[in-house]
């Protein structure tokens, strides 16, 4: 009995012990990144997400060749009809196999120009669904270029499924894709770094915010960013906490002056290093999108850009770029 309770006593003695550690020290992943709020999504919420979205029409597949023919796949309810709309108007009906699978070839080419692709599902039973999602593709004037394709979510980043052309220089691992913004300053940005690595995100070098990239090496945050015009510093850190990697790249929130939609409700300007994207999105006004091209001038040196602190978040509270005039 006596042997009995000393080992209880050292049991509860070396629990004690450990969660003192533990609170006056925190974990090593607390000491690399202080005071900084890890913006990953849960991974059980996105897969109960992803399920959800399973049961309305869904774009999987996108592939447009340079002259304008497009190969579309995707998911909706089994046996369901599909229509594809292009700026609005139906171009293509399918019905879905047993597995809810879809595909469809365009007979004629699309137009030059954005081009703004819909889903409408109509069920067995006559329910119709019009789905979240949205393709906008840019097909380009002149012959060389393939067509800017992108598939957008309300509330979600913009992903680029394809882009106007080859890489100009590799940027390594790192590389941010799109930012996605409305009026109010609400702002989603994306990208890609080695994978499960932690990516910290700086406007006109003060904190963003900070968030760690998937298995596939994506990474999205979201942030409340005051209009204005910034230089992004993208840092991506290294498996000891010191900067491995980084990029540089002009931000600028354009206002509905600047932007003046024409011929239905989604407009691109192309630009040297980036695209903008402006449409309207119902219920929410309008939304913008800056697509990034792969320039190598977007390479920094970490070591010459940002030399001492500058990666490391402050562990006292201050001004983020949100708080900036």
């Amino acid at each position: 009995m006596r042997t009995l309770l000393l080992v209880v006593l050292i049991v509860a003695a070396a629990i004690l012990i450990y969660l003192f550690t533990q609170r006056q020290f925190g974990t090593e992943e607390e000491v690399s990144r202080p005071g900084v709020e890890d913006t990953t999504p849960n991974q059980a919420d996105g897969d109960s997400e992803e399920q959800e979205a399973l049961s309305l029409p869904r774009f999987d597949i996108v592939r447009v060749d340079r002259t304008g023919f497009a190969v579309i796949a995707g998911l909706a309810d089994a046996e369901s009809t599909v229509e594809l709309t292009a700026n609005g108007e139906v171009i293509a009906t399918e019905t879905a196999g047993p597995d809810g699978s879809w595909a469809i070839s365009t007979d004629t080419p699309l137009r030059e120009g954005p081009v703004e692709l819909g889903l409408r599902m109509t069920t067995p039973d006559g329910m119709t669904v019009i789905s979240e999602q949205t393709v906008i593709i840019y097909v380009p004037e002149r012959e060389g270029d393939n067509p800017v394709i992108l598939r957008t979510t309300p509330g979600g980043a913009t992903e680029v499924l394809q882009r106007a052309s080859d890489p100009v220089g590799a940027l390594g691992p790192l590389s941010i894709l799109s930012i996605d913004y409305d009026d109010g300053g609400n702002v989603i940005l994306a990208g890609v770094a080695e994978p499960r690595s932690v990516v910290q995100v700086f406007a006109d070098k003060q904190p963003v915010g900070q968030v760690s990239a998937d298995d596939d090496g994506r990474w999205e945050l979201s942030a409340t960013i005051r209009p204005g015009r910034y230089t992004l510093q993208i840092i991506q850190l290294g498996p000891d906490g010191a900067p491995r990697y980084a990029i540089e790249v002009p931000f600028e929130q354009a206002s509905l002056a600047d932007v003046q939609l024409r011929d239905g409700n989604v407009i691109v300007q192309p630009g040297n290093n980036l695209w903008l994207i402006a449409r309207t999105v119902y219920g929410t006004g309008f939304q913008y999108t800056v697509i990034y091209q792969e320039n190598a001038d977007q390479i920094r040196d970490p070591d010459l850009i940002y030399p001492g602190q500058v990666f490391r978040l402050p562990e006292e509270e201050g001004e983020d770029a949100g708080d900036q005039e």
